[in-house]
C-alpha cells in the first residue's frame, strides 16, 4: 500500500494539519522523478542581472552570531530583495563555529530535499536561498563524493555536487509551483537507500537528509517516517544511520508546532516508545527574527544524526 494512502495516526499533528489552510499550489502538472543528473562545476556567466532570486553579486559570508541585545531586523528589505549569490565553499572558513566541529559530516552522505511547492514562491524562496547559502558550503566541503539535491516537484535530481557554484546553477533552473508531497518524496529516498543498505550494511555510508520546507506537507509524512524508523530498528542499524532534519523557512507558528511534534512526539504517534529518534527540526529564524548563529547552523547540519546536539533544540525553538 502506498504511504500516502495509509491512515494517519490521530494526534496533535492531525489537529494542527486540519487547522491550517490549504496551501496554494501552482496548477502546473507535477513531473516524475525518474532521473538524476550529475552536475559539473559551474562555468562563467555572461554579465547581467538575473531575475532568479538566487543570483546576486554578493559573496558567501557566515551569518553573524546571535546576540540577545541586537535589535530585531527583518531578514529582507526592499533594498535587498535578491538573495546573495552562493560563493565557493573555500570562502566559508570564517564561520563562527570551528571548522573541525563539522568533521562528523565526513562520515555521511548529505542529501537536500527542497520544498519547491507553490506556497514557497516569493519571500520563502528567498529564505531558502539564504538557508542554502549558509549550509551547503559546509556540506560540500565535508562530503568527498558531493551532495545530492532533490525537489518535491522539479523533475530532475542533481547528484554528486561538489561546489557551491554548481548549487547556484541548480537553483536557477527551478521555480516554485505544485503540491507538497514531502512524505512521498522521502519515501522515494528511503526506498533507494534501503536497496543499497540492506545487502551491504557494513559498507554503506549513513545519510543525513536536510529537508527545507515551510512546514506543512500534503500527504502522510508521519507514516513515512515511522515506517522508515521501524525498518531501521528491525535491521538493528546504528542510531545515526539515517537522520532527517526539517529546516523550516517562514514563521507560521502552527507549521512550527507541526514540525516540532514530528521531532518530539513521533514515538508517541507510533505507540512505540522504543522506536528510534531520527528526526530533528529547527526554524530558520531565531527569536525576534534574528538569523541563525554558527551553533544554529551546526545543529541544522548535524542535529538529526548527532543526538547530543538535539538537546539544544529547546533553546533554538524559544
Amino acid at each position: 500500500m502506498d504511504q500516502g494512502e495509509r491512515e494517519r495516526p490521530k494526534s496533535l499533528l492531525g489537529s494542527v494539519r486540519n487547522s491550517l489552510s490549504r496551501k496554494q499550489s501552482n496548477p502546473r502538472q507535477q513531473q516524475p522523478h525518474p532521473h538524476s543528473t550529475n552536475v559539473a562545476p559551474a562555468t562563467r556567466r555572461p554579465v547581467g542581472v538575473s531575475a532568479n532570486p538566487f543570483h546576486s553579486p554578493s559573496s558567501f559570508d557566515a551569518p553573524p552570531p546571535y546576540s540577545p541585545a541586537s535589535p530585531p531586523t527583518p531578514p529582507y528589505s526592499p533594498a535587498s530583495i535578491q538573495a546573495p549569490q552562493i560563493s565557493n565553499a573555500s570562502q566559508s572558513r570564517s564561520a563562527p563555529v570551528a571548522d573541525d566541529a563539522y568533521a562528523f559530516l565526513n562520515d555521511f552522505d548529505t542529501i537536500f530535499l527542497i520544498d519547491d511547492s507553490g506556497s514557497m514562491a516569493g519571500g520563502l524562496w528567498r529564505q531558502t536561498a539564504e538557508a542554502i547559502k549558509a549550509i551547503a558550503p559546509i556540506c560540500t566541503e565535508h562530503d568527498a563524493d558531493g551532495i545530492d539535491i532533490h525537489f518535491l516537484n522539479h523533475g530532475n535530481s542533481y547528484c554528486n555536487i561538489t561546489s557551491a557554484s554548481a548549487i547556484q546553477e541548480v537553483f536557477e533552473k527551478v521555480r516554485p509551483g505544485g503540491a507538497t508531497p514531502i512524505g512521498r518524496r522521502l519515501n522515494d529516498l528511503f526506498r533507494d537507500y534501503f536497496k543499497k543498505f540492506e545487502p551491504r550494511p557494513e559498507t554503506t555510508k549513513p545519510i543525513n537528509i536536510i529537508c527545507i520546507t515551510d512546514g506543512v506537507p500534503g500527504d502522510n509524512l508521519e507514516g513515512t517516517l515511522i515506517q522508515a524508523a521501524k525498518r531501521l530498528d528491525k535491521l538493528d542499524a546504528p542510531v545515526s544511520q539515517v537522520g532527517v532534519q526539517f529546516f523550516q523557512v517562514g514563521s507560521d507558528p502552527e507549521a512550527t508546532t507541526y514540525l516540532k511534534e514530528l521531532d518530539d512526539g513521533l514515538a508517541d504517534i507510533a505507540r512505540d516508545r522504543d522506536m528510534r529518534d531520527m528526526v530533528d527540526t529547527i526554524p530558520f529564524l531565531g527569536e525576534n527574527g534574528t538569523t541563525l548563529s554558527g551553533a544554529g547552523i551546526l545543529k541544522v547540519v548535524l542535529g538529526a544524526v548527532t543526538r547530543r546536539l538535539d538537546r539544544r533544540s529547546k533553546e533554538l525553538h524559544r
